[in-house]
């Protein structure tokens, strides 16, 4: 009989998620897996519905060979050529993380990165990033009416609370809906018109932003006309302006008169240059929801900033950076922020982040574990993605060489480590592992 594991997860406090919700372990015991989950006090799907559903609740996970979880697992808990699948935020390179790579390969695990599972096209499988975007956009509305307040200014935002403190998204976007009732009937504070939310990206993570924006009496505009929207003489306080930014707003070629090119920005990004801080002065919200790695030009730099606020207050109030990259393309989130502390005020004078809403500068969002506000919905819709694969999973047989390894295809395609060796679409790691 296969066994699988269910780790708990105990990198955030507020972390309450699972890859596997409880029906579908059902449909794996029912199938002859053994399904061991480890207790866990916080958990959005309790103990008990584990056991119902014919898991074996255990205390540690010594016995089986395939461990499912979800964040990172601490650097003592990897045993000896076992299988482990997790988001292990290693497949930039992230410094932070490469002690703990190292430590999977001194052990000769085999690991799975969820966000590498993809199909032939490279579109991802199994994901969080609607939830992302959903909880993302519902703290930047809460975040906007908390900063406004600070600045004296009510707005209907104030309405909104923290994601996490609804009992689900449809309570949440009842409440966003009645805001934008409202904004339709009463309008919106005359000095903060036009409204603009800008939004970078447009993959599951913007999608999920779009959704909350819809809920408000919105209107598209496309960057080029953002940035004479103020002299227009029809834009209405009744209103908020949706923006939508794709490669080709964030950066142009640096030969001049070169048409952009996606796929040249993609294999060569270093033959561009950031243009997005033109459409910064015209923000009030942006939300910042797309793949950056440090190949690519930063959106939003200390350096704009400083310029910025030294002409006058912005109208720029709250960054969303649902992306999260610390140092990353928005240069000011020097850390992801957990649920309980969502947020800080950045000084672009003193560079130096206050946590919470007062202070001098613009507010940050930048939770690093959004999903995990709405942790039931997006447990069950990742669950949804993930169980069918795993019979196939749990029944490969691991000590096969790489190239003849029997694992479904879109996994193998997500394995970073092969009995502890970087397997050949990961070896560009080996850059990155130096020195550790």
């Amino acid at each position: 009989m296969h066994k699988i594991g269910i780790r708990h997860e105990d990198k955030y406090v507020m972390e309450r998620r699972v890859p596997l919700v409880p029906e579908h372990v059902k449909r794996l015991v029912e199938q002859g897996i053994e399904v061991q989950v480890q207790r866990s006090p916080k958990r959005v799907f309790k103990d008990e519905e584990f056991e119902a559903a014919g898991a074996k609740l255990v205390d540690d996970l010594n016995e089986p060979d395939l461990i499912l979880g979800v964040k990172e697992m601490p650097m003592d808990f990897f045993e000896f050529q076992k299988t482990y699948i997790f988001f292990s935020h290693t497949i930039k390179g992230q410094s932070y993380n490469m002690p703990l790579l190292k430590r999977m390969m001194e052990k000769k695990i085999n690991l799975i990165d969820y966000e590498k599972i993809t199909n032939e096209k490279g579109q991802r499988l199994i994901f969080f990033g609607r939830f992302a975007g959903l909880a993302g956009m519902i703290n930047s509305l809460w975040s906007a009416g908390m900063r406004y307040k600070e600045f004296g200014i009510e707005t209907p935002f104030t309405a909104i609370k923290q994601t996490h403190t609804y009992n689900s998204l449809e309570e949440a976007k009842e409440v966003v809906a009645q805001v934008g009732n409202k904004i339709k009937t009463e309008g919106l504070p005359e000095q903060l018109s036009p409204f603009v939310i800008g939004i970078t990206g447009y993959g599951n993570v913007s999608k999920g932003a779009q959704e909350i924006l819809s809920l408000l009496p919105v209107e598209e505009v496309s960057p080029k006309e953002l940035l004479t929207l103020e002299q227009r003489n029809d834009f209405s306080n009744k209103k908020v302006y949706q923006v939508v930014f794709k490669e080709e707003d964030l950066s142009k070629p640096l030969e001049e008169g070169k048409a952009f090119e996606l796929q040249e920005y993609y294999q060569h990004p270093e033959r561009f240059e950031g243009q997005f801080e033109q459409y910064i002065p015209h923000l009030s919200i942006l939300m910042n929801c797309m793949y950056w790695d440090d190949r690519y030009p930063r959106i939003v730099t200390k350096e704009y900033l400083e310029g910025l606020f030294k002409k006058n207050t912005p109208k720029l109030t709250v960054i969303g950076d649902v992306t999260c990259d610390p140092d990353g393309s928005i240069e000011i989130t020097h850390k992801g922020t957990e649920i309980e502390d969502p947020v800080f005020v950045y000084n672009p004078f003193t560079r130096e982040p206050v946590m919470g809403f007062k202070g001098e500068g613009v507010l940050v969002m930048a939770v690093d574990i959004l999903p995990s506000e709405l942790p039931r919905e997006s447990s069950r819709a990742f669950s949804d993605a993930l169980v069918d694969f795993v019979p196939d999973i749990a029944a490969a047989d691991y000590n096969r060489d790489f190239e003849t390894l029997n694992v479904p295809a879109p996994f193998k395609r997500a394995m970073i480590l092969h009995r502890g060796t970087l397997t050949p679409d990961f070896e560009y790691l080996k850059e990155h592992l130096k020195g550790y």
